[in-house]
């Protein structure tokens, strides 16, 4: 019975992740009918020339992107609140958004004060966002062998996170309105800039990180009941602890450094994978976060394209509206979220 309710609700989940990237596609300032992305993705040519340009050049990027997107958080998010034992725990505790933004906030800011120029402020973005999460992430590494308490690792992701934001609000009280408004539009998160060359290389990012969760579902298992039951499994902890990190790190770096931080998605999709499934077992939790963060990350997307209109919400604000309802009516229907 509990092996059939599974199956069918990973049933209906697969079928509202293939109808959400359908109507992600279909919906925009520009409306395409349903019919008309059918006949584009399955090679035929669409009615107008315009629809084809629109769909392959922006929509279906900004589609790959977004599921990418919602599944790499949500993983890290899964991963963290597991390693922590924390239910407020998300892909960006470890100060890896801190690490990006500081790294961002060079470039965008302090590119004037420091001397030097910008080549490509894409490309430099993008290098500046994966260096300043990659630093965090080993001086994270570095300090964790030193410590044999893993909350005390969370408090130094949280220090780190202080240290870095501090260095940015200095970089930001001494930069132009100009560079302001630049650094700002980063921090709102954007699914679609991307190249399909940027969507590969994030592609091959979050699926590292997804193997290396894979390779860690035993060991998530055992942390769950606490270090000493997990040791007492046979499990190497301080090994496990490491590729959790790295696989963390290797997702939410990768697509903040791409995509911008994105607040609330994996802090709420683990959550709402645990309430529908009903279970603490990975194997189940790790396909159906993937799936539910894929959903929820092109639903939000849907909505800040505003069928109709002239303009675009950011990402960032409308994964933080729907996010945080979420995460308060969690909390409120169970106090202790596993």
């Amino acid at each position: 019975m509990y092996k059939t309710r599974n199956a069918f609700l990973f049933s209906i989940l697969s079928l509202l992740l293939l109808v959400a990237f359908l109507l992600n596609i279909t919906f925009g300032q520009v409306a395409i009918p349903l019919k008309e992305v059918f006949k584009s993705l399955l090679g035929s040519t669409a009615s107008k020339n315009t629809w084809e340009y629109i769909i392959f050049n922006f929509r279906l990027p900004k589609a790959i992107t977004a599921i990418l997107v919602g599944i790499g958080l949500s993983i890290s998010g899964l991963l963290m609140q597991t390693l922590f034992r924390n239910p407020l725990a998300g892909p960006y505790v470890l100060g890896l958004s801190s690490g990006s933004s500081l790294g961002v906030a060079l470039v965008i800011l302090a590119s004037n004060i420091l001397g030097f120029g910008i080549w490509n402020l894409e490309v430099s973005i993008i290098i500046a966002s994966c260096l300043g999460s990659f630093l965090v992430m080993l001086l994270v590494l570095i300090i964790s062998q030193r410590l044999r308490d893993t909350a005390t690792i969370l408090i130094v992701g949280l220090m780190f996170s202080s240290f870095t934001s501090a260095i940015v609000s200095v970089l930001t009280y001494f930069s132009s309105a100009e560079q302001l408004q630049k650094f700002t539009f980063w921090s709102m998160g954007n699914l679609g800039n991307l190249s399909w060359q940027n969507i590969f290389i994030l592609f091959i990012a979050v699926l590292l990180g997804l193997l290396l969760s894979l390779l860690s579902i035993k060991s998530l298992d055992a942390l769950l009941l606490g270090e000493n039951y997990a040791k007492s499994m046979g499990q190497n902890v301080k090994k496990s602890r490491y590729i959790i990190i790295i696989a963390t790190s290797i997702l939410a770096g990768s697509i903040t450094a791409f995509a911008g931080p994105i607040a609330f998605v994996g802090l709420a999709v683990p959550h709402l994978a645990k309430l529908l499934f009903q279970t603490s077992n990975h194997k189940i939790l790790f396909w159906s976060t993937i799936l539910i963060g894929g959903i929820l990350m092109l639903f939000c997307d849907m909505i800040s394209q505003l069928p109709g209109l002239d303009f675009t919400l950011p990402i960032n604000a409308i994964t933080s509206i729907i996010g945080a309802p979420i995460v308060i009516w969690l909390l409120i229907r169970k106090k202790n979220l596993v």
